[in-house]
């Protein structure tokens, strides 16, 4: 016998698994930024988990958790990955659009025809110079901090 309620919650999960699975896919296909778009992948990823870890709490076994498990090393994997990718090719471009990335394309794979105006009107040049990355402050010795009276502890 089927119970109501483990039906409502299996399909409140998958709704849920679904609606986070389709806004990925939505912000990967609509947007040009390689940051947003690696995110939007991210969250394509965690709906397929969240849906995994529905059926495998519905069927009573532990096969959906472990799949989660292999998704979240993946996309670990590819976060990483990403990551590189998109400080290289920020250092050549000074820009992260994928519209200005049209030359790497595979020979003979047309531009669509947005991205072919968009190539021709603008032509970017590389930075030259030296690369560069973020500078992040040193660490040491914490600040002195002013003292409130408040925080003070009574003796």
């Amino acid at each position: 016998m089927i119970d109501v309620f483990t039906l409502d919650l299996l399909r409140n999960y998958l709704l849920a698994g679904a609606a986070l699975f389709i806004l990925g896919m939505l912000g990967f296909l609509s947007r040009r930024n390689l940051i947003v778009m690696f995110l939007s992948a991210e969250m394509m990823l965690q709906g397929t988990a969240l849906t995994l870890v529905a059926f495998g709490r519905y069927h009573g076994n532990l096969t959906g958790q472990v799949f989660t498990i292999v998704i979240l090393t993946v996309a670990a994997c590819e976060a990483s990955i990403a990551l590189a990718l998109i400080v290289i090719l920020y250092n050549q471009r000074s820009s992260l659009d994928v519209t200005l990335w049209q030359d790497i394309r595979e020979e003979g794979v047309p531009a669509t025809p947005q991205m072919q105006e968009e190539a021709e009107a603008e032509p970017i040049e590389p930075v030259p110079g030296p690369e560069s990355y973020p500078i992040l402050t040193p660490a040491g010795i914490e600040p002195a901090h002013p003292v409130q009276p408040w925080l003070e502890r009574r003796k």
